[in-house]
């Protein structure tokens, strides 16, 4: 019995849900998706979106709640949208932005600039005494998830110093060094 795929997905005002085959489509005020599903059959009713598989086969059980918490990211996402942000930890390591274009430098001998999808909109703060941070935001969950984890994969935190580029509120392992 799945707890997830039988809860239904209330769909706020403002945000429409269309169903076409095997194509699932939100629209709302920041955007639109869409996504492909099979193995389960989705139904509106009454204001909710409800989830059902068709028989207990591990295939149709795996499926029911992963397109129930797809659906509802995307809910979210047209609705109030998503949000990421990165934190610059390390002497010198600085963020700035010209528009979608990302600029990094983060120790290397050349600075990083990285492309952002045009979906997500990128912000960077720079206050004195305080590490950069990079705000990113779109009604996108897997797109901002996506960009998130190449910005920090240029210079993932290490554990001795906690030097790197890591989310907001994310918490190192930190190790002892040589001496201990």
């Amino acid at each position: 019995m799945s707890r997830i795929g039988n809860n239904p997905v209330a769909i706020p005002d403002g945000v429409t849900v269309e169903v076409n085959d095997q194509v699932i489509t939100v629209k709302g005020k920041l955007g639109e998706l869409t996504q492909n599903f099979d193995s389960v059959s989705v139904k509106i009713e009454e204001g909710n979106v409800f989830v059902e598989r068709p028989s207990d086969a591990k295939d149709h059980r795996a499926k029911h709640g992963l397109y129930r918490s797809l659906i509802n990211n995307m809910v979210k996402g047209v609705s109030i949208g998503w949000s990421k942000d990165l934190e610059l930890v390390g002497v010198g390591y600085r963020a700035s932005n010209q528009g979608q274009k990302l600029e990094l430098a983060v120790g290397f001998s050349h600075n990083i600039i990285l492309d952002i999808a045009p979906e997500v909109k990128v912000e960077t703060v720079s206050d004195k005494g305080k590490n950069p941070i990079i705000k990113l935001t779109s009604f996108d969950k897997q797109l901002v998830g996506q960009v998130a984890a190449k910005i920090r994969g240029f210079r993932r935190p290490e554990p001795y110093k906690g030097k790197g580029i890591k989310f907001v509120g994310e918490i190192i392992r930190r190790k002892a060094g040589k001496s201990a």
